[in-house]
Parts: C-alpha cells; sequence; structure tokens
C-alpha cells in the first residue's frame, strides 16, 4: 500500500540559468511551526520518490525538486550531463525563491552529493543536512577498481540496454566489501533473475546507467569547506547497506567530517514505499530522519 499524503503538495517552477525547475511544496511558506522548511533532494530520483517520506511530516513544510534535465524539469543549456556543482547552484536559487531563510535538507544517493557541493558553496543555506549513502567513489581505497566496476555497468548498458545495465548495477551495490578480482572475474549477471527484461528497447540516455551522471560519483567534497560552514551534517547510512558501495563511501565521509555514520532503518532506498518496486519502511525511517532532525537543532 502507498502512503496516503495528507498535506497535497502545490508545484511550482523557477528558471535558473540554463534550467526550468519543477518544484513542489507541501505546507505554508513562511512555515507556520516556525522551523525551517524542510528540503528533501535526490539524484538521479526526483521529486516522486519522497512522496512517501514527505506524508509522514505533515507538520512540516516540506519542499521536494526535480533536478535538471529530470523528471518535470527542463534544460536549455544543451547538455546532458548532471553534474553536482550546476545543480548545487540550482538548489540555492531555489532555497532563495522559497523566500523562508535556510532549510533543513534530507538528501538521497546523488542528491546527498549534491547536497554536500551546495553546503561547501553555500554555507548559510543550510542549517542542518543529512546526506545519506552519498557515492563518491573517489573516497574509496579501491576508487581506480570502482570506477572499473562503475565503467563495466556503463558497458552493459550500451551493449545490451536496460535490463543487462541494470542487473549489472545490483551486482556492483551489492557487492560487500572491497572491488577485488573476484568480483571482475563474475560472469556478467542475467537480468532475468532480478526480474528484469532482457529485451533491449534502444535507448541510452538512462542517468543512472550511462555515464551522464558520472561527474556525481566522480566528485570530491571539499572537507575544509564543510567543516568551516555553519551547517550540522550528519551522514547516515542504511542498516542493510553493510560493507556494501554506498555503505563504505558514506562510512569513507563521515571519516573526513570527523564522525560516525547515523544509522538509519531499512536499505538504500529505505523512505519509499511499494510504488519504488523496491520498498522500504517509510514510517519507520521518518520517525528516525525527525529524531535526527531534532536533535541537531
Amino acid at each position: 500500500m502507498t502512503t496516503e499524503d495528507s498535506n497535497p503538495p502545490s508545484t511550482h517552477h523557477l528558471d535558473t540559468d540554463g534550467a526550468r525547475l519543477a518544484y513542489d511544496v507541501r505546507g505554508p511558506l513562511p512555515t507556520a511551526d516556525g522551523l525551517p522548511p524542510l528540503l528533501m533532494v535526490g539524484q538521479p530520483m526526483d521529486a516522486s520518490g519522497f512522496a512517501a517520506l514527505a506524508a509522514h511530516f505533515p507538520d512540516r513544510t516540506v519542499v521536494t525538486y526535480d533536478p535538471r534535465g529530470l523528471g518535470r524539469s527542463t534544460r536549455t543549456d544543451g547538455r546532458v550531463d548532471h553534474d553536482p556543482l550546476v545543480q548545487a547552484d540550482d538548489l540555492h536559487a531555489l532555497i532563495g525563491a522559497l523566500g523562508a531563510g535556510p532549510v533543513e535538507m534530507f538528501a538521497s544517493s546523488g542528491g546527498a552529493i549534491t547536497s554536500l557541493a551546495l553546503v561547501a558553496r553555500h554555507p548559510d543555506d543550510v542549517t542542518t543536512l543529512v546526506p545519506h549513502e552519498p557515492p563518491l567513489l573517489a573516497l574509496l581505497p579501491d576508487a581506480d577498481a570502482a570506477l572499473r566496476a562503475r565503467a563495466g555497468v556503463t558497458e552493459a548498458y550500451e551493449k545490451n540496454g536496460w535490463g543487462a545495465g541494470l542487473a549489472a548495477f545490483i551486482a556492483m551495490t551489492s557487492w560487500q566489501g572491497e572491488l577485488t578480482e573476484a568480483y571482475f572475474a563474475q560472469p556478467a549477471p542475467d537480468p532475468a533473475a532480478f526480474g528484469l527484461p532482457a529485451d533491449d528497447d534502444g535507448s541510452r540516455d538512462d542517468p543512472l546507467l550511462s555515464d551522464r551522471s558520472w561527474a556525481v560519483s566522480d566528485h570530491r567534497p571539499d572537507v575544509a569547506a564543510l567543516k568551516a560552514a555553519p551547517t550540522r551534517i550528519v551522514c547516515g547510512v542504511a542498516e542493510e547497506s553493510g560493507d556494501t558501495l554506498t555503505g563504505r563511501t558514506t562510512a569513507a565521509v563521515a571519516r573526513l567530517l570527523g564522525q560516525e555514520p547515523t544509522v538509519f532503518p531499512s536499505h538504500h532506498g529505505g523512505f519509499t514505499d511499494e510504488s519504488s518496486g523496491y520498498p522500504g519502511q517509510p514510517e519507520v525511517f521518518a520517525v528516525k530522519l525527525r529524531a535526527v532532525l531534532e536533535a541537531a537543532r
């Protein structure tokens, strides 16, 4: 069952340099409770992925958005790649357009990387940031192997289409520990084993499987700027991740910031419901997120 939203969103648009961003606001601006707006950010996921989580904050003003070139947000810059620095400036413009001062932010996956870039570039935009499982491959001790594995995912996608690419992505992101030669010696995973189609529809523009988002996972956070910022940063890791790729990248960035990761329920997308195809536990995830935000104030 999907989660019923008792605080339905109103949709707005913002023109930034090279893009027209679609964003949704649940609740009043300025906020009714005196708290900052709660901004939820993903990449390559768009705003729809946060519907279940947002529904568990009916007392808060929650803002979600589609990054440029994804979902309902269009771009006029002639580019197809996804750059966390460009997206960070989009978020800066969006926060300014809300007119409610700095925000609290929950950011997932590639969105967590963008959020770290935002805080480094615009440190007064965010009071508390919870970056959840940012896939910062360059921070790993086996970074070269991680980049090789990522290239293998893209190669599988380019050769055989979406099902083959996603099967390779699942194999990469579910591997426990460093990506050794044992990982690369495996046969190519069968899409059918994951319930994925083997047919190739011919498209090659998927932001997750193509090279269009490589700049996101290539990003190196400005640790000095993050430590100097007034923003309270709480790195979140999924309890089910263990020593998988994103579990290890989260631990790496947390160490650089002088902290231990805060454990959240479920998996990498644990805030989603059945509509995601891989549901997590959005209700208990929201309880944890609420507690983390309250403790950081």
